[in-house]
């Protein structure tokens, strides 16, 4: 049986073989440019055409993979962060950036967020103010309020404790206030009346609540026997620490 190449026309001819040669050589590279061009190049491309990359910044990891799978994408977690805002699994940033031009099949690394991160407060007692300060800024805290007390078991100016108390896991970045020693305690008394007591009298009264009399001056008044106290500079019921003086005017004839 003749093949199929016998029976072209003028095959039988030194021509006629060189054309046909030819015209099957061209279809066979014919064949050959749309495999290529429609199968393997598609595919060294990574499926053809380039589209935008879906912003996924604020999303889950959950969120996300649905939406770069439609899209032919991967999603790669590369490192993880504590962020005070973003609860956990929060995509904080990505790679390439939403918008990028890319193709199906490109990988999107992300960093995600770990939540709050919670700390420790260091113990703080005994402390001074700076060294606390230094303390609580090296364990991630700001330093909060200071507020004063008195106690006899610590020297002045150091930290009697905090709070929140040491030993608490509190969030990173939180402030941590302090208590602070500022010396033994010291009992007020309450200036008793001196007016129109004598001028012994009201030293008495002071001296029986732990005060004295300080400056001394007289007043002419006669609806008053000599040295009866007139005025005093502290007005009754006024707080002092034992010890402090009261001045006082008393009444004179001249």
């Amino acid at each position: 049986m003749s093949s199929i190449i016998d029976k072209i026309p003028y095959y039988d001819t030194i021509w006629g073989r060189r054309i046909t040669n030819l015209l099957i050589l061209g279809i066979i590279f014919f064949v050959l440019f749309l495999i290529v061009n429609n199968i393997i190049m598609p595919t060294m491309t990574r499926y053809g055409s380039e589209f935008s990359l879906p912003n996924i910044i604020g999303m889950t990891i959950v969120e996300a993979e649905p939406v770069l799978r439609e899209a032919e994408l991967e999603i790669i977690t590369t490192s993880e962060e504590y962020h005070p805002d973003k609860p956990t699994g929060t995509i904080l940033s990505q790679f390439p950036s939403g918008g990028t031009l890319v193709k199906a099949g490109r990988r999107v690394k992300v960093v995600t967020s770990l939540g709050q991160k919670a700390v420790e407060v260091p113990d703080l007692r005994g402390f001074s103010i700076r060294q606390a300060k230094l303390n609580l800024e090296a364990s991630g805290f700001t330093l909060g309020d200071i507020e004063w007390t008195s106690t006899d078991s610590l020297p002045e100016k150091v930290v009697v404790f905090s709070y929140p108390s040491a030993g608490t896991n509190i969030p990173y970045g939180s402030e941590v206030n302090l208590m602070v020693n500022q010396g033994p305690y010291q009992r007020t008394v309450f200036v008793p009346r001196l007016i129109g007591l004598s001028l012994e009298d009201a030293a008495n009264r002071l001296e029986d609540k732990g005060l004295s009399i300080g400056l001394i001056t007289e007043k002419v008044n006669e609806y008053f026997l000599p040295e009866t106290v007139l005025e005093q500079s502290e007005d009754p019921g006024t707080e002092l620490l034992p010890g402090e003086e009261v001045d006082i005017t008393i009444s004179s004839t001249d």
